[in-house]
């Protein structure tokens, strides 16, 4: 027993000091970093244009009874799959707004994980496409170099903190990332949606 704690403390040991090495804490470091402030502009922003320019409550009401939660949906899905272009932040304040906020909530949470999904495979398959591989790669080049480094907690990072999810998929998908892991520890994403939707509906 004694040794088996030993060998899993000094595994716990070699694996910090690996990512201590490699850069991974700096990097998460660094990104939460450079996220938080626009983060808390956009809140504070959201906050004054709330009170001295729009209601919320009133825009949210109308794009509800304009749009069908479907379309609305499918957007987001879109939006998720490819690069996620609109910050999901929106449609979670669009949820607080719904006849089920958590019922909707927990879909974009599944589109999103689902939106994932399609992202690793687009980097399995489609990025085999010797034109289309060479421009992603490219543009994706810090990504993928740092998914072959971090594999998993890299993963970990992308579904919890503001880094587009989907372009760590895609990377995982191009470095064949297992995906058994990916699945499993994309799973986060879910848990950072609650927590956003936590925040947001406590503000509207």
């Amino acid at each position: 027993m004694k040794k088996n704690t030993k060998n899993n403390e000094s595994g716990l040991k070699r694996m910090h000091r690996y990512y201590s090495l490699t850069g991974f804490y700096s990097f998460v470091g660094n990104s939460v970093k450079k996220a938080l402030p626009p983060i808390l502009i956009v809140v504070v922003l959201l906050v004054l244009v709330n009170f001295y320019l729009l209601d919320f409550n009133d825009f949210f009401t109308r794009i509800t009874e304009t749009y069908s939660p479907i379309s609305i949906l499918a957007v987001f899905f879109a939006s998720e799959a490819i690069l996620g272009l609109i910050p999901p932040e929106i449609f979670i304040a669009w949820t607080h707004k719904t006849s089920t906020p958590i019922v909707y909530l927990c879909l974009l949470a599944l589109l999103s994980y689902t939106g994932g999904i399609i992202s690793y495979f687009i980097g399995k398959w489609i990025l085999r496409i010797p034109a289309v591989f060479r421009y992603v790669e490219g543009s994706m080049k810090k990504h993928l170099r740092n998914v072959q480094k971090w594999g998993g907690f890299l993963i970990v990072v992308g579904a919890l903190l503001p880094i587009p999810f989907s372009m760590t998929s895609m990377a995982a998908g191009t470095i064949n990332y297992k995906f058994k892991n990916y699945l499993l520890f994309g799973l986060l994403r879910f848990v950072r949606f609650f927590i956003y939707g936590a925040a947001i509906f406590s503000i509207m």
